[in-house]
């Protein structure tokens, strides 16, 4: 079949080509082709606008500055939202110098942006964990006599060691008895096993033993609290160990503002008179263990118990040469204490 605007010449029958709108210089516009061929035709808005005109150097500035101001305004607006939405200073903000106080500031007027750091402690949050690196076991059903050095204020929470930290611990060496050190390790060891804390060894340590041990010692020991000192002390260097008494421990216990009491270190010392000579002795090295673990009981907050069949027992005796039912409930529970990720 002959198309519109086809030519044929083998066609019959007298058909010509439809007669289509033209213009007066003789030419048919494209778009009557189009149209009449079917195809869709899109009709260009009029009049048209004309091309812009050529920018000048100044104008390109001026929208290269707008594009400045609207990019910085967009950046600031982003870090004020994420201030507001999240806590935390300015990034902007120095940490390091002390806050002034009025009376420091010419004009009696107080610096707003000094954040005071303190530099008695550490940074919070050294090595804390989002959850206790350890379980405790569960204490055994029948329970036993045991008792606590220290309590939150309820009077009924036992002051203990956090649970999401490990609690390092550094020997000194001198007067140390041959398989003293090791005797030492089995028994944080094992009282690792009955709490669920998580004791390291750091090593040795020149540090003298003191009553007024300082806390935090960076000089010594990094940015972190002190460790926990294992000692071997002669009744000279530690006049608590004079008679019976073969060893000494405890540990100190450190509140945030409100929040409970945690323990953060402690002190252990050993008799270095007696336990030596106790090791020459055939049953020697397990009841030096045994002392051993009743002094960790205490570092770790368990007070002493009338009952002789516990550990925690005053007197050391042959016949309990490890934690008892009553030590281990008490254990347990010091295990269980809480978390705080700001010391």
């Amino acid at each position: 079949m002959p198309r519109i605007g086809d030519v044929d010449e083998h066609a019959t029958g007298g058909l010509e080509p439809p007669a289509l709108p033209g213009l007066p210089t003789g030419r048919v516009p494209q778009w009557v082709l189009d149209e009449a061929l079917g195809v869709p035709v899109h009709p260009l808005p009029w009049p048209a606008p004309p091309p812009p005109p050529p920018s000048s150097p100044r104008r390109r500035g001026r929208g290269a500055l707008r594009a400045l101001v609207v990019v910085a305004l967009v950046v600031f607006l982003a870090v004020g939202c994420a201030v507001l939405v999240g806590p935390g200073p300015w990034p902007w903000v120095p940490q390091a110098p002390p806050a002034q106080t009025q009376e420091d500031l010419p004009g009696g007027e107080p610096e707003a942006s000094a954040v005071p750091v303190p530099t008695d402690r550490p940074a919070p949050g050294n090595e804390v964990a989002r959850s206790p690196l350890g379980t405790p076991p569960p204490p055994p059903p029948e329970g036993g006599a045991h008792t606590f050095v220290a309590f939150q204020e309820d009077g009924v929470t036992p002051v203990a060691y956090d649970p999401c930290r490990p609690v390092h611990y550094v020997l000194r060496p001198d007067a140390a008895p041959p398989g003293g050190e090791q005797l030492v390790h089995e028994a944080f060891a094992r009282l690792s096993e009955v709490t669920g804390l998580r004791f390291v060894h750091d090593g040795g340590t020149d540090e003298p033993a003191t009553r007024d041990r300082e806390l935090f010692q960076p000089a010594r020991y990094g940015n972190r609290w002190a460790p926990v000192l294992v000692a071997w002390e002669t009744e000279e260097q530690n006049p608590a160990l004079a008679g019976e008494i073969v060893g000494e421990a405890g540990s100190v216990a450190v509140s945030l503002g409100d929040g409970p009491r945690v323990y953060l270190t402690g002190t252990v010392s050993l008799d270095a008179g007696t336990l030596p000579e106790l090791l020459t002795r055939r049953d020697g090295p397990a009841l030096v263990r045994s002392i051993v673990l009743h002094e960790l009981g205490h570092l770790a907050g368990l007070g002493h118990v009338d009952d002789a069949g516990q550990l925690l027992y005053p007197k050391a005796r042959e016949e309990v040469a490890d934690y008892a039912d009553g030590d281990r409930t008490g254990l347990s529970r010091l295990g269980s204490g809480p978390c705080e990720a700001d010391l």
